[in-house]
């Protein structure tokens, strides 16, 4: 029997336990790789900030960052499932499985010619002053991805010009302004944020050496855009590289294109909510070291966005987080249930396996009875020491029922009863029979042998 509520006690354990493990299985924090690149880029250490600042908040999902290349190989990596998130470029290639979490930033094209004679047509030595006259020049592109390369080709084709006229050089982000500086182009791009400090002081050094440099506006910028989605027309405001006078003076119409953090197709929906939770969280706390921070946005939900958005992102932007509860109250009910059931069948196996000790307590209360009767017909002490004896080992046998949760407190009231008449039937006897003459005591205990 005590092995039966052992089991018992050991089932209900073990769903504790199972409740118990789920819980801390959901609730341990997610480690999501993100592929990001080039190395040493704004991307990069935004990531590694956010990987940073994720850590320091105990946050339920962390970030493990997985330097690549560049935005290309970026998307390569997830399309290959080897991340979870990556960050690309929105007028490259999406993967197929990668959906939309969040815009980390917006970049706009900077075409600039500086003010040196570096920047002047061979027709006429007349300066540059538009995009239709960069055929027979040299355009020199900061970075090194060839994404920048392919951008001004499908710029230079909206304007009449051949891209194999135009010689393209490119340069890594670290020799931007030495390269500006040395007059190693005759006009310079940039695609980047507006506030890119990479971008800005490859515009100093130009404007430190010659002068204030000459924007280039693409003012087929609506065009562009109505050929390619993956830009948007837009303008680069006035005095937006600072200096004095501003730079560029007037308003600048440009292309753009989006930098977007994407998650791969399978993860799940409460992963993704619960990262989207977190990083516009921190981005706040980003802003003072990492302005590109305050750049972040949400993603598009239309369904006919570009990049379709991620359900569980979806479910941030449109305020429909599911909550611990919301996720998992159909596996608590349904524990619970079991639980129920478990204890449930729990006590009907315990109650089963104690039929026989019902049983055998029924016999031995009975038995209590009709020792009741043979004590007060006794004429022999030593018969009622016997029963004494026997009824003792009833009442240990009836305690150990007891304590085993056999019989239950209205049985033990019952036999309490039983054994109190029994006690009284034999001092009631004894004294009756210590009041009697010694041959009386043996001519009874004779008539009733023979009567037997």
């Amino acid at each position: 029997m005590r092995p039966a509520v052992f089991i018992v006690i050991a089932g209900i354990l073990a769903v504790v336990g199972a409740l118990t493990g789920a819980y801390y299985f959901a609730m341990r924090p997610v480690v999501l790789k993100i592929a990001v690149g080039p190395p040493n880029s704004d991307d990069l250490k935004v990531v590694q900030a956010l990987t940073q600042a994720f850590s320091q908040s105990h946050a339920s999902v962390r970030l493990r960052p997985v330097p690549t290349e560049g935005a290309a190989e970026s998307a390569q990596a997830l399309a290959a499932a080897k991340v979870d998130l990556a960050i690309v470029r929105g007028d490259l290639e999406v993967p197929k499985n990668a959906q939309a979490v969040a815009t980390l930033r917006k970049n706009v094209v900077i075409l600039w010619v500086p003010s040196s004679g570096k920047g002047k047509s061979r027709k006429g030595g007349a300066k540059i002053t538009k995009i239709s006259q960069l055929a027979g020049h040299k355009v020199g592109i900061i970075g090194r991805t060839p994404a920048n390369a392919n951008l001004l080709k499908v710029i230079l084709r909206q304007y009449g010009v051949d891209p194999s006229k135009v010689e393209i050089v490119q340069f890594p982000i670290t020799e931007a302004a030495e390269a500006v500086r040395s007059q190693r182009a005759d006009v310079y791009l940039a695609a980047g944020p507006i506030n890119s400090k990479i971008t800005a002081d490859a515009i100093a050094a130009a404007t430190k050496e010659s002068g204030p440099p000459t924007f280039l506006a693409i003012d087929s910028a609506a065009a562009i855009a109505q050929n390619h989605p993956e830009y948007e027309a837009t303008e680069i405001p006035a005095g937006a590289f600072g200096g004095a006078p501003d730079r560029p003076e007037d308003e600048v119409k440009t292309i753009s294109f989006n930098h977007h953090i994407v998650a791969r197709k399978g993860l799940t929906d409460s992963t993704v909510s619960t990262f989207t939770h977190q990083l516009f969280s921190v981005r706040q706390q980003l802003l003072s070291e990492f302005p590109l921070a305050a750049k972040i946005e949400t993603p598009d939900t239309d369904k006919d966005a570009a990049i379709p958005a991620h359900p569980g992102a979806a479910a941030f932007v449109d305020g429909e987080e599911k909550t611990f509860l919301d996720r998992y109250s159909d596996y608590i009910w349904w524990s619970l249930m079991a639980l129920s059931a478990m204890g449930s069948a729990g006590a009907w196996f315990a109650g089963y396996l104690k039929r026989d000790e019902r049983t055998i307590n029924t016999s031995l209360r009975d038995r209590l009875l009709e020792m009741i009767t043979i004590a007060r017909r006794s004429d022999s002490t030593e018969e009622l020491d016997q029963l004494q004896s026997e009824a003792d080992e009833i009442l240990r046998n009836t305690l150990t029922f007891f304590e085993d949760g056999a019989i239950e407190h209205a049985a033990l009231t019952a036999f309490n009863i039983a054994l109190e008449q029994f006690h009284n039937a034999v001092a009631d006897r004894k004294l009756i029979l210590m009041s009697m003459p010694a041959n009386l005591q043996r001519t009874g205990a004779q008539l009733r042998a023979a009567g037997t």
